[in-house]
């Protein structure tokens, strides 16, 4: 029987490399997409639309066929310019019908949440999955309550709550944090020894594909980030490394910063920067998973790529 892996949002920064993996490993890929001209070709490949998330969804012609399904799918964090009914309708709502329609009909569901499911911005304790669940805005809400409708469905499931994923092509606050780092000026982030959980890209798409396969991960929730965290400090000099520069930081006190910050409208980005955010990936490395690549390194290797290095 042919295994076929069912993508959705399979032209974005995670779903383009984890086509080529679950791909390598055997697998027949049903990739889909909006725009399915913005998924990789390639012969083992099948390119497919995905529905409108707006509005109720019929998933069955792409589940007819498929063994299991990674969903991707969705709208990303941002802050203030969305309405939360959209992040409900297309992050939760929908995946309840895709889990309601696949399940007898799949192996299992990978379903890719997210840590705001879980937490805000920062943490004063180690985060596990033993943590009651409080997400603080529209988005970790809407992630949480996909989860809960996952659950509901019946259908076999695995869900994961990734930090933030960082690799070439990135967006966000890592590519905003990158930026600053490719410009000559000192950064006043030389205090800042505030640990933070990341996730390399080559290790979360090691999770994803442990997870689809792995009996003792069915039903379960997992937390993904890399082994250690790191300080935003280290963070940046690391950028710096590998744009081939010294780290150029100064330390000037916090407190300051902040009151920049502050002062121009940055606060939810300050939290971001100076609040601790350590993730305990215990229990999905018991299940088998090892991640390959430490922060440090992996944050050298996304600028050099960046750069135009291998």
């Amino acid at each position: 029987m042919t295994r076929r892996v069912l993508i959705t949002g399979a032209s974005g920064f995670i779903g383009k490399r984890l086509i080529a993996e679950v791909a390598a490993q055997g697998f027949a890929v049903r990739a889909a997409s909006r725009d399915p001209s913005a998924i990789i070709a390639a012969s083992d490949v099948e390119r497919v639309a995905m529905p409108d998330l707006a509005t109720p969804a019929d998933w069955s012609g792409l589940l007819e066929g498929a063994s299991h399904v990674v969903h991707l799918a969705g709208i990303a964090h941002g802050p203030g310019t969305i309405p939360d009914e959209l992040y409900t309708r297309i992050n939760a709502e929908a995946v309840g019908e895709l889990a309601e329609q696949a399940k007898g009909v799949v192996e299992r569901i990978v379903f890719v949440s997210s840590v705001r499911a879980q937490v805000g911005l920062s943490s004063d304790a180690t985060i596990t999955e033993q943590d009651p669940p409080a997400p603080t805005d529209a988005y970790g809400r809407s992630k949480l309550e996909a989860e809960r409708l996952l659950v509901k469905s019946g259908a076999t499931y695995t869900t994961l709550r990734p930090a933030v994923i960082y690799g070439k092509g990135v967006k966000g606050n890592i590519a905003a944090l990158a930026t600053l780092a490719k410009t000559p000026m000192p950064l006043p982030f030389g205090s800042l020894d505030n640990r933070r959980s990341l996730l390399a890209l080559d290790n979360f798409i090691g999770a994803v594909t442990h997870v689809l396969d792995a009996e003792s991960a069915a039903n379960e929730t997992y937390l993904v980030a890399d082994a250690e965290p790191i300080s935003v400090a280290n963070l940046v000099s690391a950028m710096r490394e590998g744009l081939g520069k010294p780290p150029h930081l100064v330390k000037i006190p916090t407190g300051a910063v902040k009151r920049l910050m502050k002062s121009l409208g940055k606060e939810a980005d300050w939290e971001r920067i100076s609040g601790s955010f350590v993730i305990d990936v215990s229990k999905l490395m018991k299940a088998g998973w090892q991640p390959s690549v430490e922060t440090p390194s992996g944050i050298v290797d996304m600028m050099r790529a960046e750069n135009g290095g291998a």
